[in-house]
């Protein structure tokens, strides 16, 4: 259902019908959905990436449906102008460089500020899947970097102050 709802929601620039000359709404099906596996450049372990989608200009706006296996996590990465992720199954752990790494839970929403460098990922013992939303800049939504070391994957994680424990 969210898969459908982000396909209407995310609609690219609307085509018309030539003959009423009116705005016509695109979906992309779910069956129609393409998915990749993530690149090992930017993953560690197995990623899985559906219906990843950026649309035409003058919208800015791109994403995707992005499953992590357990233990699998994103390379260090930047966002020209943030990032929304809408977690919908699992467990997961998140961190901006020098940041306590927090945990997040389906039924979350996490907000990644601009050109902040961060991961993300599951857990080591349980999946976790996101929808990733983003805008692009000068054509880009995200800049990678090295990837994150088993050391610092594995940190303690930290709990602030006021923070959702999900009991």
């Amino acid at each position: 259902m969210i898969a459908e709802a982000l396909a209407v929601i995310g609609a690219s620039t609307l085509p018309i019908d030539a003959a009423e000359r009116k705005p016509v709404i695109e979906i992309t099906r779910k069956a129609d959905l393409k998915t990749v596996v993530g690149p090992a450049e930017y993953f560690t372990g197995r990623v899985t990436i559906t219906g990843q989608f950026q649309r035409e200009a003058p919208s800015r706006v791109g994403g995707a449906i992005v499953r992590f296996e357990p233990g699998a996590r994103t390379a260090w990465h930047t966002h020209p102008l943030g990032q929304t992720l809408i977690v919908t199954e699992g467990v997961g752990w998140t961190q901006i460089e020098g940041g306590p790494k927090l945990e997040f839970r389906a039924g979350d929403i996490m907000w990644c500020p601009p050109e902040h460098k961060h991961w993300h990922g599951a857990t080591p013992h349980e999946a976790m899947t996101h929808i990733a939303i983003q805008e692009s800049q000068n054509g880009s939504p995200v800049t990678w970097m090295e990837h994150v070391t088993d050391e610092q994957y594995l940190a303690e994680t930290s709990t602030q102050e006021g923070e959702n424990t999900h009991d």
